[in-house]
């Protein structure tokens, strides 16, 4: 051997910043190619896994290797076999590679003479080892990896949302990180509501400050460690959960009631939420001729469309779902508080912190208005490529509806906001005979509080001709509530 190629391996970055592994290989075949007198080439330094030959230096070599004149004797030197290969197959896949270059590999520690046949016994015996130690590494990782899942840790890099921590005991957990905390339950709430696409979604939840990306965003919408689960693989498609010793993000319910979402493939409605807020009375009328279900649904006029009440059936019992709304609505404003109720309310809230709550809605709705704002800039941009030309049509027409379909949700945000805000104004100064108007406010009233209101004051006798209707609050209720004469 007159002349050779060094080369170099750990297996990673770490290793090579605070080992002593590269300099003692280096030192051990500058020492061994001084002493047999050899040419040294070039010396190829990495730190990269040796489970296959995907390695920049390598290539590099190999590269090199291409450039040498056929037939010209070519040696590459390595302390050991391991340094070489830690996969018996890519291993001899590449040795018939290098031998088709003229090309030899020698490890100095693990001498192998090709020309006798019986040597390549103890080639194999050198290769086998380094991955056997492999898999048996793997394998105890694994099982320690199962065995913190079975006790209810999360061993892996921290999910999007959670931060990886270290207790006083020096065990390893995960907690919530805080400025996640809002925007992961508000993509849960929006998933269950199944109004709009996971990716209008996803986007809208970018504009709110949580990066994500679609790939990620798919793991982490089926990741049960936000309700507080571990997922434990006991067979390739059985997935076993076990309770987490983290905090949860988010309810069990809500988690799986998105899951089933997802699952059942159901066709989101982004009209959904516009039909249950006009007909929030549905699921609580009967038709008084065939006592079926009656249902909401919008009719096509000449200019627009009506909302009405109607019956199923051919028994064609329909109503303005706009006058009945109206009737009940009208019913709730005779309804008042006892004197007894109003004593207890005045002594709740003495209890309430009025201030601090009114400071937490003044910053959300300046985080609002600022996302807002936000938008705005970013649509008159598009806007600009678009007319100079440097934006085609289709993709600015879906940028102007993920545009809109923002702005839309920030604004049901904004607006609610503002309602919360308006009534701890009227909390501020509250007095006994403000009570009186307890039912005051619910035209204005989201969707969920408007039927909650419902379930408790059902509407009874309903004539479906002149839209009458009386409410017959629970006997519970009724203790604390009044009629006006």
């Amino acid at each position: 051997m007159k002349s050779a190629y060094l080369y170099i391996r750990v297996s990673t970055d770490e290793q090579k910043r605070k080992g002593y592994s590269l300099p003692e290989q280096e030192d051990r075949l500058l020492k061994y190619c001084e002493y047999n007198n050899i040419e040294i080439k070039g010396i190829y330094s990495e730190d990269f896994s040796a489970k296959n030959f995907n390695r920049p230096e390598w290539k590099k070599l190999i590269e090199v290797l291409k450039k040498r004149p056929p037939g010209e004797e070519n040696n590459i030197l390595f302390v050991k076999w391991d340094r070489f290969s830690r996969n018996i197959e890519y291993a001899y896949e590449m040795i018939g590679l290098l031998r088709k270059k003229s090309t030899i590999p020698i490890a100095i520690d693990q001498p192998i003479d090709f020309s006798i046949p019986e040597r390549i016994v103890m080639l194999a015996v050198y290769l086998s080892i380094p991955e056997a130690e492999n898999t048996r590494r793997a394998l105890n990782t694994i099982n320690g990896i199962r065995r913190a899942k079975l006790l209810g840790r999360y061993p892996s890099k921290a999910p999007v949302g959670y931060v990886n921590l270290t207790g006083p005991d020096g065990k390893k957990y995960i907690a919530p990180k805080e400025s996640d905390i809002e925007a992961i339950r508000w993509v849960f709430e929006q998933l269950a509501k199944n109004c709009y696409k996971f990716e209008e979604i996803r986007r809208m939840a970018d504009a709110r400050g949580f990066k994500c990306s679609k790939s990620n965003f798919w793991k982490f919408i089926r990741n049960p460690v936000y309700c507080g689960l571990v997922t434990l693989s006991s067979e390739p498609d059985i997935n076993q959960v076990i309770k987490g010793v983290h905090v949860p993000i988010i309810s069990e319910s809500l988690f799986y009631e998105v899951q089933d979402i997802i699952s059942s493939g159901k066709k989101t409605n982004s009209k959904s939420e516009d039909l249950n807020a006009m007909f929030f009375l549905k699921g609580y009328l009967t038709c008084p001729f065939c006592n079926s279900r009656i249902r909401g649904s919008f009719s096509q006029g000449k200019a627009k469309k009506y909302p009405y009440y109607h019956c199923f059936s051919r028994c064609k019992v329909r109503i303005s779902a706009r006058l009945l709304n109206e009737n009940y609505s009208k019913k709730l404003q005779q309804l008042m508080l006892s004197k007894k109720a109003i004593e207890l309310f005045e002594f709740i809230l003495e209890e309430v912190n009025i201030d601090l709550q009114k400071v937490e809605y003044l910053e959300k709705r300046n985080l609002l208005f600022k996302q807002l704002e936000e938008q705005e800039i970013m649509i008159s941009r598009v806007r600009k490529l678009f007319v100079s030309g440097k934006l085609k049509f289709d993709d600015f027409a879906a940028l102007k509806n993920e545009y809109l379909a923002i702005v839309e949700s920030l604004n049901k945000e904004r607006n609610s906001v503002n309602l919360k805000l308006g009534s701890i104004n009227e909390l501020s100064k509250l007095e006994s005979k403000s009570f009186n108007d307890i039912f005051k406010k619910f035209e204005i009233l989201d969707t969920p509080d408007k039927k909650e209101i419902v379930s408790l004051f059902p509407p009874q006798r309903v004539n479906f001709q002149t839209g009458a209707l009386f409410i017959e609050p629970e006997s519970a209720i009724s203790k604390i509530l009044l009629k006006r004469k």
